[in-house]
């Protein structure tokens, strides 16, 4: 029944977006179709075979204040991997092109000394690119975490790199296609074919709470989670697509979009014994429809963007406790160049629980017991070069409303001839509850040197 209704969705989508076509305007707007890539779409590379290898090595020392103040766990510690890297391959002709991405970042780990990033095949046909392979991806407007971008899961299992959204994405094996329909139009389709959830320390400093929670039940191990939350579900049954179609209409880029997936965040379902006693029963990842709507202008030198959509899932009552109930979802923000050479980024994005009375307290018999009406989140960064921009200055936020917590990240970086040198902080507080704030104790301070090439 879900198929049946995943594809009545995506007929339905293809219906309604394909006469818009019809009235994109040439020439307008800002014809920034492929965000996640570096190579475009509109053109095929230039005749003749070619070849680039271009990467970056770096040193980097992390340390946790907590730690570094108290004897005992200053010597326990660890200042993290110290090296990291990544070494990129991309070799092109005048019909494909061929990318493969490395992450060195954990080589000196003899379990895991290479990683792949990406991987891929983009092959050119007129107007049609088709691409295979192991991808990140970005749907939306937001600069930020946003709503609509859920191709890709999420490495939540450190938090102190949440400033760079792409770099804790999960990459995916997909098929994608992008039909390029005139200059500032274009219908992208995606297709994976198996399944990743996202990811959570199961034991650590970043040990979500709700997985520490666990430990009260009696006698469970929530080390028996942990193959539940890294492998992913290959089979058909876990299959997800969608389709994006994006436009200019007077000046104004818009975008529309379906997807057909899964929750990546995992639903803990439990059952009670005989003495009334909750025990885990299984984890869910459970089926929704996304369909979501954005758009970007600039408006009296504000650069704004918006994404607003919907999560269908099956309790469409509210009455099922195994099932997350449907939901809104939005995004607004801006950038703007201010005074003093200051550019401001600002952010609010968030969920309106659908159905929220039918909910239940307890998240034994409710897998959203207990959660708020709403979720939202404000993200700002502000930032202001010096030296010829050479230096940089930045600050970010990030305020959880509902929540009361918050994350603040200073940094300063400088950079010359492909040589960065960077010193970062980050400090969580407010509320001990809240998804930041219960990380209160993760203080830290990294220092980096890189060399790109």
């Amino acid at each position: 029944m879900k198929s049946i209704t995943g594809k009545f969705y995506l007929c339905l989508f293809v219906l309604l977006i394909m006469p818009l076509s019809m009235f994109a305007q040439d020439g307008f707007g800002f014809g920034d179709f492929d965000s996640d890539s570096d190579f475009g779409f509109s053109s095929a590379p230039s005749p003749g075979f070619r070849v680039n290898i271009n990467g970056e090595v770096s040193a980097e020392l992390t340390g946790y204040l907590d730690d570094l103040f108290h004897n005992t766990r200053a010597r326990q510690s660890s200042l993290g991997d110290i090296f990291s890297g990544s070494l990129n391959f991309e070799a092109s002709g005048s019909a494909a092109q061929a990318v493969i991405n490395l992450d060195l970042s954990g080589a000196d780990r003899a379990e895991r000394p290479i990683e792949i990033n990406e991987a891929y095949l983009r092959a050119f046909f007129g107007p049609l690119t088709i691409e295979g392979g192991i991808r990140k991806i970005s749907w939306g407007r937001a600069d930020s975490f946003g709503p609509l971008d859920i191709v890709n899961p999420l490495d939540l299992s450190d938090l102190s790199r949440l400033s760079d959204p792409q770099s804790v994405k999960i990459s995916r094996p997909m098929i994608r296609f992008i039909w390029n329909l005139g200059s500032f139009t274009r219908l992208e389709g995606v297709f994976l074919p198996a399944f990743q959830a996202d990811r959570y320390a199961i034991t650590g400093r970043w040990t979500p709470s709700q997985i520490r929670a666990l430990e009260q039940i009696p006698g469970f191990n929530p080390n028996q989670l942990g193959n539940l939350y890294w492998d992913s579900d290959n089979t058909l049954e876990f299959a997800q697509g969608g389709l994006r179609f994006t436009t200019t209409i007077n000046s104004v880029d818009l975008g529309f979009q379906y997807y057909s997936g899964r929750y990546t965040r995992p639903a803990l379902i439990f059952s009670f014994n005989n003495l009334f006693i909750p025990e885990p029963d299984k984890i869910a990842y459970n089926h929704y429809n996304h369909i979501g709507f954005d758009l970007a202008m600039v408006l009296g030198g504000f650069n704004l963007r918006g994404e607003f959509g919907v999560n269908l899932s099956s309790d469409m009552d509210g009455k099922d406790g195994t099932v997350e109930n449907p939901s809104l979802v939005w995004s607004l923000g801006f950038d703007r160049d201010l005074f003093w050479n200051i550019n401001l980024n600002l952010q609010g994005s968030g969920s309106l629980m659908l159905f929220h009375n039918r909910i239940g307290e307890n998240v034994f018999t409710d897998i959203e017991g207990g959660r708020d009406l709403s979720s939202s989140r404000i993200t700002g960064i502000i930032s202001r070069t010096f030296l010829r921009d050479e230096l940089e200055v930045k600050l970010t936020g990030l305020w959880g409303i509902e929540d009361k917590d918050f994350l603040v990240l200073p940094s300063v970086a400088w950079n010359r001839n492909d040589v960065a040198i960077e010193l970062a902080m980050g400090f969580f507080g407010g509320s001990r509850d809240g998804e930041l704030g219960q990380y209160r104790r993760n203080n830290f301070i990294r220092t980096s040197l890189s060399y790109s090439f």
